[in-house]
């Protein structure tokens, strides 16, 4: 049977965020974490998502990665590849989404990249090619503070020409409003005129509808989730993926929160009112790693109460910069990572099977840690966030990319389970 998209995401929250909106709009959908190693059962499926650690590594690493995610998709039948980010188009001047998609231009042997990074449902919109938060330009939307991939510039044209071998052009809203014939017009004189990559603006859900439906077959797809919850919409499914059942009979629950986005600092702030917290103590997770995870793991342990302990590595922007200036940008990171990885996995062997976790960077690692191998996709707790299943034992995680949800959000995902 043929997929009708193969997706790569380039962390574990982007792939449940696609996920989770292609299986709202009725496909079947899977998440693989990493190239799988075994064969896959794809009976019914509408959409494979392969999840990568690739967003902050280096550009060649995520190439590679991504290529031989691209080519195990090839082999088993995806009609069409799409290329998942952030839809705040996390990366450096060095990559990683330019040089990742040149890989997949030339292995496609297709000319043109659109890039859509719009999610209008979660505030981000593409106007005249600059990228916006919440109505805020990307580079004063809070993104300009993120530890490890600064957004400096609105304009995604320039962001992409910085890290990519080719020129950038635009699908501006008035063609999008004009509809299909002036977006395969647009589309077809930015090829003629040598570009490699076209931004498209976008608003509304509408124009991503508008989009969907006027794209060529031929041209790459990249972008965020918003993209391919439309062509999911427009494309009738198998039927609406199985909602995985999220009501667990036993078991306990942790919040771990890695990211420092402006939103998670505001449910970091708003869930420490509701439930026992500590903040991780990031010079004895530099230097004393192995001692200092067990005691944060007696202290869960200890805990008890209605809803989840919570230990959050979550900073305002100006102690983020002390900490990387004390230890460096990649230690401090990585030692952050790494204790709430090790974190999830020894609760998760203590009777710990609810894990919600914040953070793109963290989530990668942590699910690779806990060694899952991939997901079903459960019920919606804010747009892009789902509860996800192991497919292989009953653990349950929410991985929310920084900046969704509401200040609510970790409460909302428990109260899930509740429901009946």
């Amino acid at each position: 049977m043929t997929l009708q998209l193969g997706i790569i995401a380039d962390d574990f929250t982007g792939a449940t965020d696609i996920a989770s909106f292609m299986a709202q709009a009725g496909w079947n959908v899977i998440q693989l974490n990493g190239i799988p190693a075994e064969a896959v059962d794809m009976t019914g499926l509408d959409a494979i998502v392969i999840s990568l650690k690739s967003r902050s590594c280096p550009a060649s690493e995520a190439v590679a990665l991504s290529r031989q995610a691209a080519l195990w998709l090839n082999h088993h039948g995806c009609k069409r590849l799409y290329f998942k980010y952030c839809s705040t188009f996390d990366s450096t001047p060095e990559g990683n989404i330019g040089p990742v998609t040149d890989m997949l231009l030339q292995l496609m042997q297709s000319s043109l990249a659109v890039l859509c990074p719009a999610l209008p449902v979660n505030g981000r919109t593409v106007t005249a090619g600059h990228l916006f938060v919440n109505g805020q330009p990307l580079n004063e939307s809070g993104m300009e503070n993120h530890p490890l991939t600064p957004m400096t510039d609105a304009n995604l044209m320039r962001v992409m020409e910085k890290q990519a071998s080719g020129a950038c052009g635009l699908v501006p809203l008035s063609c999008v409003h004009a509809g299909n014939v002036a977006i395969q017009a647009k589309i077809t004189e930015l090829q003629a005129e040598g570009k490699r990559y076209a931004v498209l603006d976008a608003m509304t859900e509408e124009d991503l509808l508008t989009l969907a439906a006027a794209l060529p077959e031929g041209v790459l797809l990249t972008g965020g989730s918003g993209l391919a919850g439309a062509l999911a919409t427009l494309q009738p499914g198998n039927g609406l993926n199985d909602a995985t059942e999220l009501f667990a009979t036993a078991g306990k629950a942790i919040v771990l929160a890695g990211s420092c986005s402006s939103m998670t600092n505001q449910q970091v702030q708003h869930y420490r009112q509701l439930a026992p917290s500590r903040a991780v103590d990031v010079p004895r997770a530099v230097e004393d790693s192995s001692a200092y995870l067990e005691e944060l793991v007696d202290w869960c342990q200890s805990q008890s109460g209605a809803l989840a302990p919570m230990i959050y590595a979550t900073r305002p922007a100006e102690e983020v910069k002390a900490l990387q200036a004390r230890f460096g940008v990649k230690v401090a990171g990585s030692a952050i990572e790494n204790l709430l990885a090790s974190l999830a996995v020894k609760l998760s062997q203590s009777g710990v099977n609810k894990i919600i976790v914040a953070g793109g960077e963290t989530s990668s690692l942590l699910v690779q840690r806990l060694g899952v191998s991939g997901f079903t996709i459960g019920k919606s707790i804010a747009p892009g966030v789902p509860w996800v299943k192991d497919v292989n034992r009953p653990l349950w995680l929410a991985l929310k990319s920084g900046n969704f949800g509401d200040e609510r959000f970790f409460a909302t995902a428990q109260e899930i389970f509740h429901e009946r």
